[in-house]
């Protein structure tokens, strides 16, 4: 049994309570085309970022996942806030990449996965709508929730979720009514979103690759 270490570093706690399952998910599965058998462990990454730019960030991050964890791989998130993922990836991603490689194998973690969601992370979350209704507690129909388009054409989604809820709950007794946040929603759809949702995102397809070259990178696939 092959032991696999990896560390998950977010822009924000939120990102971490919904990404920290969806990539456990992810690499589970992922693991299942490796020759070798895996067990998979994630670790979520905090550091200070006071003061600190992107770039810097992943190098601390990267740092701070290989001393306290060992971590063999640092997926790290960057909402795209685009239409596309180019701009982080030409601006951020690839510059945090160089800068890793010249860094020690002693001291830092070098194999990066990107993990670029378009517009913004809240886009995944849009990706079953049945379930993000589910844990609304509403019937109503997409369009009556204001989310029938394709969730990465949707230019703010987290607004859309959030939109969705009050609409959703406009119904609801005072007391139900306040009792609901987006916030109450990033882990538990998390844990029970289907991954085969998530793969009509050009986003995600895109972090498979990612962390299918990471797997390449430590000879656990080829």
């Amino acid at each position: 049994m092959t032991q696999v270490f990896v560390g998950l570093f977010t822009e924000g706690s939120t990102d971490m309570r919904f990404l920290e399952h969806i990539l456990e998910k992810t690499l589970k599965a992922i693991a299942l085309e490796c020759s070798k058998l895996m067990e998979i462990e994630v670790l979520p990454i905090v550091i200070d970022k006071t003061g600190l730019k992107f770039v810097e960030q992943v190098l601390a991050a990267s740092k701070t996942g290989f001393s306290e964890f060992c971590i063999q791989i640092i997926c790290v998130h960057k909402d795209a806030d685009d239409t596309t993922a180019l701009n982080v990836y030409q601006n951020h991603i690839n510059p945090a990449k160089k800068v890793l490689e010249k860094q020690k194998s002693s001291e830092y973690c070098k194999i990066l996965a990107a993990l670029v969601p378009i517009q913004e992370m809240e886009a995944w979350m849009l990706a079953d709508k049945e379930l993000l209704k589910k844990e609304i507690g509403t019937k109503k129909t997409d369009s009556e929730l204001g989310f029938s388009r394709m969730p990465e054409t949707i230019a703010s989604p987290k607004e859309v979720i959030e939109r969705a809820i009050h609409i959703a709950r406009a119904d609801f007794t005072k007391k139900r009514r306040s009792g609901l946040t987006i916030a109450d929603l990033y882990a538990p759809i998390g844990q029970n979103m289907d991954l085969d949702k998530l793969v009509h995102l050009d986003s995600y397809q895109d972090f498979i690759e990612n962390v299918r070259e990471a797997f390449r990178k430590l000879n656990l696939l080829h």
